[in-house]
Parts: C-alpha cells; sequence; structure tokens
C-alpha cells in the first residue's frame, strides 16, 4: 500500500528534479554534505519561485478567468453574484475537467426546465447546448 506522504513527497520530488535537471538528483542523492555556493542558491531560488508560480498559476484558466469577470460586473451593479451565467458545452466540459484535475468538489443538478447545473463558487453555471461551443454569458437572477 502507498502511503499519503510518498506520494506527496514523490511527487514534490519529481518536480523540483525537473526543475533543477539531472545535477539536482544526482545531488540529492549523495550522503556528502557541501557547502553551497551562490550559484547554487541562486539556482535554488530560480527553481523555488518558478514552482511557486506554477503552483499559484495552475489554477486559472481563460474560462475561469471570464466566468468570474461576469460575477465581478454583476456584483458591482447588484451587490450580489448573479445566481446564473450560461456556459456552452466547451466550457461547461473544460470547467468540468479543471474541477477533476484540481480535486475540487463536483455537483451537477438538472434544473426544473431541464438543463444540466453546475454550481461555481455563488453562482450556477448552466449548459445551453443550442448556444455556440465557447459561450458565456452574462450573469443574470
Amino acid at each position: 500500500m502507498v502511503e499519503r506522504r510518498d506520494v506527496i513527497g514523490g511527487g514534490l520530488a519529481a518536480g523540483l528534479a525537473a526543475l533543477f535537471g539531472d545535477d539536482a538528483v544526482q545531488g540529492a542523492q549523495t550522503t556528502q554534505r557541501t557547502v553551497p555556493t551562490d550559484d547554487d542558491d541562486a539556482k535554488t531560488a530560480k527553481a523555488l519561485d518558478a514552482l511557486r508560480m506554477m503552483l499559484e498559476h495552475r489554477h486559472e484558466s481563460q474560462d475561469l478567468m471570464q466566468i468570474r469577470s461576469q460575477q465581478r460586473t454583476f456584483l458591482k451593479a447588484n451587490q450580489k453574484f448573479p445566481d446564473f451565467i450560461d456556459v456552452g458545452i466547451d466550457v461547461w466540459e473544460r470547467l468540468h475537467d479543471w474541477h477533476i484535475k484540481n480535486r475540487q468538489p463536483l455537483t451537477v443538478l438538472r434544473t426544473n426546465d431541464g438543463h444540466y447545473g453546475m454550481p461555481f463558487m455563488a453562482t450556477t453555471l448552466l449548459l445551453r447546448t443550442e448556444q455556440t461551443a465557447g459561450y458565456i454569458s452574462w450573469g443574470y437572477d
């Protein structure tokens, strides 16, 4: 059985190895302690900064940014988030995949009029198959 810390530690080690290259993997495997140089410190800082940037931006997608923009516009005008935003099938599938990839809870529901809905923040995204595939509507109640 694989323990949680092995999976997390292995993923982190693999990510750092990819950023540092083969030298870091070989250096991590040696048991001798060496005095780090300024060049090593600079490489380490650069790799950690790249890893931080990757982790910060992995949740962003163009669809999410457009939906959040619609939510902000509605919020400024009405002092509340919209109840609904209509989306096309491509946007729906990318957001579905985003939930799975980022291990976010995914709830798909059916509305009274037969459309599929997906809660996102304080808004329900409604699948509109009659619209173009990349469609994102204005927010509404």
